[in-house]
C-alpha cells in the first residue's frame, strides 16, 4: 500500500497547505482570545453577578456544552442569513461560532480558577479600600489565569484540533486545502496523510509544552 504513495506531491500541494493552515491558526487564535475573554465575562456573572445574569450565564454556558460544535456551526452557517437576509461567508460564521462555543469551556476553566483563590485575599483587598471590580482585576484573576494556564492552553490544542469541523460549512482550513490539493493531483490518500501527521506534529508539540509548563509550576 505505501509503495504506491506519490509523496511528491506533498511539495507542489504547500501553498494549498500554507492557506489552510494559516486560517486553522488564526480561527484557533481568534476563538482563544475571544473565547477567555467572553468566557471569563461569563465566570464573574455566574459567580458575582445579579441573579438574573447568573441565571442567564449559567443557561449559556450549559447549553454550549450540551451541544455538539458541528451542529452549532451548521445551524449559525444557515439560520443567520435567513433571519438577516444575506450571508456572513463561511470564514466569518466559524470565527464566530468558534468563539461563543468555546467561550462556554473556557468559562468553567475560568470559574476553577476564581473558587480556587483563597476568599481571605478577596477580603484583604477590600479591608484595603478596593472595590469589587478593582480586587478582581488585581488580586484575583491574575491568580485564576496563573493557576488554570495549563487548562487554558489544553482546551485551545482541542480547539485547534476541532477547526477541522469547519469543512463542513466549506471554509478553507487545513482540512478542506487537502481536500482541493488531493482533488487537483487525483492524489487524496497522500494529501489526508499528510495534514494527518501535521496535525499530529501540531498537537503533539503544544502538549509537551503544556506538559512542560505544568510541571514547572509545581
Amino acid at each position: 500500500m505505501f509503495a504506491s504513495l506519490d509523496l511528491s506531491v506533498i511539495t507542489a500541494s504547500l501553498p494549498f497547505i500554507q492557506t489552510g493552515l494559516l486560517f486553522s491558526l488564526k480561527l484557533t487564535l481568534v476563538a482563544m482570545s475571544g473565547g477567555i475573554v467572553f468566557g471569563t465575562a461569563l465566570a464573574l456573572a455566574r459567580l458575582s453577578g445579579p441573579p438574573w445574569l447568573a441565571w442567564a450565564a449559567t443557561t449559556y454556558v450549559n447549553v454550549m456544552r450540551s451541544i455538539p460544535l458541528v451542529m452549532v456551526i451548521l445551524w449559525f452557517f444557515l439560520v443567520i442569513p435567513l433571519l438577516t437576509g444575506k450571508p456572513i461567508g463561511a470564514e466569518n460564521s466559524a470565527l464566530i461560532t468558534f468563539t461563543a462555543f468555546e467561550a462556554a469551556f473556557y468559562a468553567e476553566i475560568m470559574r476553577a480558577g476564581i473558587n480556587g483563590v483563597p476568599k481571605g485575599q478577596v477580603w484583604a483587598a477590600q479591608a484595603l479600600g478596593m472595590s469589587w471590580s478593582q480586587s478582581m482585576a488585581t488580586v484575583v484573576l491574575p491568580q485564576a489565569f496563573r493557576a488554570m494556564t495549563p487548562l487554558l492552553l489544553t482546551q485551545t490544542i482541542v480547539l485547534f484540533q476541532d477547526t477541522s469541523l469547519v469543512y463542513a460549512i466549506g471554509a478553507k482550513d487545513l482540512l478542506k486545502a487537502a481536500e482541493i490539493a488531493g482533488k487537483n493531483y487525483n492524489r487524496p490518500v497522500e494529501m489526508y496523510l499528510f495534514v494527518a501527521v501535521l496535525y499530529f506534529a501540531i498537537c503533539f508539540a503544544l502538549s509537551l509544552a503544556v506538559k512542560r509548563l505544568a510541571g514547572g509550576r509545581r
